[in-house]
């Protein structure tokens, strides 16, 4: 049995790390909210919640929030989805199913920048999605995609499902591996069909993987920045600006950190708010056969 000083002296490297880059700007910038604060002359000065009523009136705010929630609610569906369509089908004795899997999950662990700049050339005006359109006979933007009010948000929302869907197969094969085979044979002696099957066996199951899933991806959602940073800095007309970006341009370029942290912890309560209703939607705390 370790001594409880020796414990401490093994976790003090991880301890300070998280006071130092987590525990304390969680805090000073919580702090900050309520301030406003001059970078020039690091002074800090009370206001209140006038950085919380500035949002209320910010047009740029309800932009911003209009625009993540979209990105939300459009690609979470699309993502799980097809993600469970994927596991199924690499699930099954195919040929070849190792490089599948393999292929499905490779755009999730590359380089989200290189990712963004790739599609960003595969949506100008002389890329390869306006060949297609115009060999199809199909309108396509003028001056391309990312530069159209219209698609440039739907653009982005696309490229993010193709990254996304491969890391949320890899657990729900992980999760359809899980299921023990008994249950399969049983309801084959009571001669369930494969419909059957999957909807009182397997999808009780996954439950649990279920809510995981839109939960981290709910969260990754809300935070979207680099997809939009790399590829059209929230333009244009503000069509992709995003909370997270707004957060960074009055932050970073216009130096209010008092207000862009009001945002940004107005973000981490709607990102709560969902991340409770999602427990209870999918019942956090009953068992499978409830």
């Amino acid at each position: 049995m370790p001594k409880p000083k020796t414990t401490f002296i093994f976790l003090s490297p991880w301890i300070i790390i998280l006071l130092l880059f987590w525990l304390f700007p969680l805090i000073y910038s919580f702090i900050l909210s309520f301030a406003k604060y001059s970078i020039l002359t690091g002074e800090v000065e009370w206001i209140g919640l006038a950085n919380y009523f500035k949002l209320l009136q910010d047009p740029d705010f309800w932009i911003a929030l209009k625009n993540t929630s979209f990105f939300v609610l459009g690609t979470i569906p699309f993502t799980t989805i097809l993600a469970l369509v994927l596991a199924i089908l690499v699930n099954q004795k195919i040929p070849l199913r190792g490089f599948f899997r393999a292929g499905y999950f490779v755009p999730s662990i590359t380089s989200l920048v290189v990712i963004a700049l790739v599609f960003t050339h595969l949506y100008a005006r002389d890329g390869y999605f306006n060949f297609l359109f115009k060999l199809l006979n199909l309108s396509s933007p003028e001056k391309g995609f990312l530069f159209s009010e219209k698609t440039a948000l739907l653009s982005i929302m696309l490229m993010d499902i193709w990254v996304s869907v491969g890391y949320y197969m890899l657990l729900f094969l992980a999760a359809l591996q899980a299921v023990p085979l008994e249950l399969y044979e049983i309801s084959d002696t009571f001669g369930a069909n494969s419909w059957q099957k999957f909807r009182f066996v397997t999808l009780p199951h996954l439950r649990p993987m279920f809510l995981f899933v839109v939960l981290i991806n709910t969260i990754k959602s809300f935070q979207i920045f680099i997809e939009v940073f790399v590829m059209t800095k929230g333009g244009p007309l503000n069509s992709t600006l995003t909370m997270v970006y707004l957060v960074y341009e009055q932050g970073l370029h216009k130096f209010n950190f008092g207000y862009a942290s009001a945002i940004a912890y107005c973000l981490f309560f709607i990102i709560m708010v969902f991340s409770l209703l999602q427990m209870k939607a999918f019942g956090l705390g009953r068992g499978i056969e409830d």
